[in-house]
């Protein structure tokens, strides 16, 4: 007999609601070396909710004294597809408390929402898969693999090992990824694109020592101001990004009404756009260029002094289709070739994040939808781009390229991930806990 899934949604979202709340709790900052314990509370917190559920559940480690991931396994009928759900258990700092409406570490909930750093991003997605699972309880129509990763907040970087080191265990026909949102409240998405990442460091040097801007201005160029000519040659009038060979590309047809794009992007009243091209194709398919970081004397107590150097870094968002190697490549020709003045130039590439472009056709794709579209009563999903970027993803569809990875999840546009009052919108999460399982169910009931 079928499962009613709706009626089984109603009986076990209070309970899941419970488990969020109490993940919620764990300050699990994989950032903070001083909440590692917490770190790993949550990882035994995750490990025993799908143990409960009847899952092969253990806590997994790359080497000694690396974050604790989770692996969970349990069987659905002999010969159904094998269905990996991924989300992370780390979470960001929660930074001044004195931003926040409540307490970061205490689950609120005000309005539509639930308030607590990782009610999102990521405990939500653990939710949401656990919600999945209990709505099947022991008549999975797939096999099922849960993967919780304990370090998504501070680069992955033992991601790799890990899925080397158990890819047997973690081999899967479909990967579900819930580390991504839905393009609005009440709409849907499937991240389709996601930019990669190149972060550079870059010193330019005029000087062996300071020396006095009176008696040497007009001779020795300053590094500031050096440096300033420098970051303005990276960009068009436009705005556009000026380095040469970069790879560009078109995004879905997508509207981007521009009351939402003022509101949601935070911009200061009168601001002008810059670039070219649609609003998303400038969002998640072309090359973004900002200065995250700037070393030089601050302006309170600055005195008439040439410094002999300056420093930046560049954070350079690469289209999915471009590679960090090319861009690499690309940026440091542009900064040797544009730096003035003879000045010395050093670079130093602080790290990278492939670009990714997944070919949502396919079966597994096709059920996605179908879950999705009837659990939002109709509401097709968006074929979504991103353009920040979640590099371990271009690792999934590495180490597994015969699989089929859908990235989704519980975010929308004013969920304010890795920001203060970071917020679950309650009624989409039960959305999203449904059409999980509807996903599992129309694959379990793909053709063998």
């Amino acid at each position: 007999m079928s499962i009613d899934i709706p009626a089984r949604l109603a009986e076990v979202m209070p309970g899941i609601r419970r488990d969020l709340e109490d993940l919620v709790r764990i300050e699990s900052v994989s950032a903070d070396p001083a909440r590692a314990g917490e770190v790993e509370r949550s990882a035994e917190a995750t490990r025993d909710l799908f143990a409960a559920e009847g899952f092969d559940a253990e806590i997994v480690r790359a080497h000694d004294g690396a974050p604790p991931a989770v692996i969970a396994r349990k069987a659905g009928p002999e010969g159904a597809p094998t269905v990996l759900l991924y989300a992370h258990h780390d979470v960001q700092p929660e930074n001044d408390h004195a931003d926040w409406d409540s307490p970061p570490w205490e689950p609120t909930e005000r309005g539509d929402r639930l308030y607590g750093r990782g009610a999102a991003d990521d405990k939500a997605g653990i939710a949401a898969h656990l919600g999945a699972v209990r709505i099947f309880g022991d008549d999975l129509p797939v096999n099922l693999v849960m993967f919780i990763e304990g370090e998504e907040e501070v680069g992955s970087d033992t991601l790799v090992e890990l899925l080397e080191a158990h890819k047997e265990r973690l081999a899967a026909d479909v990967i579900v990824i819930a580390d991504s949102g839905n393009w609005d409240i009440g709409e849907p998405a499937l991240t389709t694109s996601l930019r990669g990442l190149v972060r550079m460091d870059v010193e330019v040097r005029t000087l062996t020592h300071a020396v006095h801007s009176g008696m040497w201005g007009g001779l020795v160029p300053d590094s500031i101001m050096a440096l300033s000519r420098l970051i303005a040659s990276l960009n068009n009038d436009d705005g556009s990004v000026a380095i040469e060979g970069l790879h560009s590309g078109p995004a879905a047809d997508v509207e981007y009404p521009e009351a939402r794009l003022r509101a949601e992007s935070g911009a200061a009243e009168g601001i002008e756009w810059i670039g070219t091209g649609s609003v998303v194709e400038r969002l998640w398919t072309q090359p973004a260029l900002s200065i995250t970081g700037l070393d030089a004397p601050k302006v309170e107590g600055a005195s008439n002094t040439l410094v002999p150097a300056a420093r930046c870094r560049i954070s350079l968002r690469i289209a999915p289709g471009d590679t960090t190697a090319n861009a690499v490549q690309a940026l440091q020709a542009h900064l040797e070739k544009h730096v003035p003045w003879g000045a010395t130039l050093s670079t130093t590439v602080v790290d990278t994040g492939e670009a990714t472009q997944i070919d949502a056709s396919g079966p597994a794709y096709d059920a996605a939808r179908a879950a999705f579209a009837e659990a939002w009563d109709g509401t097709a999903p968006v074929d979504m781009g991103v353009g920040g970027s979640i590099p371990f993803i271009a690792e999934f569809l590495e180490a597994f390229p015969q699989a089929s990875v859908l990235v989704t999840g519980v975010e929308d546009p004013d969920t304010r991930a890795h920001g203060a009052n970071e917020g679950l919108h309650l009624a989409e999460f039960e959305k999203v806990v449904k059409a999980e399982a509807f996903l599992l169910r129309n694959l379990g009931d793909l053709p063998r």
